[in-house]
């Protein structure tokens, strides 16, 4: 009470991480994959853990997760490798240092190529604008990768691009079925 004694009174609160655990079906569950997740935030290590992922390596640097990615290989069906520094740069209001953070990630997905994942997403949970300082509304760019995929023509991959692309606008919650199918996953498509 002291230390706030000089503020305003609140007329309201936020709290955040208080819940009980949501009992939600693991990767293994759902889509009968060993899913893996790398990732430097906590939060996102949490979310893996909700769904079954496991955890693996302690890396701190897009460098560190790329050799954790190699390493584990073999023993896993999917990874979810989170790169947080758009995100955080974009918070920011950092454009400059946004660019090189998407430009370090670009870089980095020849060595991911080079394992030959059946499916490569690349996309974000969110946009965060520069401009804005925050989190936004903007549809986000997905890109997804695999020998089975119809080229849309595109000559990039940005906001702009994806909007013309063979996906346009969608809901993410039918990503992952889609990249199921095009790992050829599932059984025959039709009748």
């Amino acid at each position: 009470r002291g230390i706030l004694a000089d503020e305003k009174k609140a007329n309201g609160m936020v709290l955040r991480g208080f819940a009980a655990k949501p009992a939600l079906p693991s990767y293994q569950e759902l889509y009968g994959l060993r899913a893996a997740a790398i990732a430097v935030y906590p939060m996102y290590k949490g979310l893996a853990r909700l769904v079954g992922m496991t955890l693996v390596g302690q890396a701190q640097t897009l460098a560190e997760q790329i050799d954790e990615l190699a390493k584990c290989w073999n023993d896993y069906d999917f990874f979810f490798l989170h790169f947080k520094y758009t995100d955080s740069t974009g918070e920011d209001g950092a454009f400059a240092e946004k660019v090189k953070r998407i430009e370090e990630l670009d870089a980095a997905v020849p060595t991911i190529e080079a394992l030959r994942p059946d499916v490569l997403i690349v996309t974000g949970d969110h946009s965060t604008p520069s401009k804005l300082k925050s989190h936004s509304w903007h549809p986000v760019p997905t890109l997804l990768a695999a020998d089975t995929c119809r080229p849309d023509g595109l000559g990039g991959f940005s906001e702009r691009e994806c909007l013309r692309g063979g996906f346009g606008i969608f809901p993410a919650r039918h990503l992952m079925l889609l990249a199921m199918a095009h790992a050829q996953r599932f059984g025959k498509y039709g009748a």
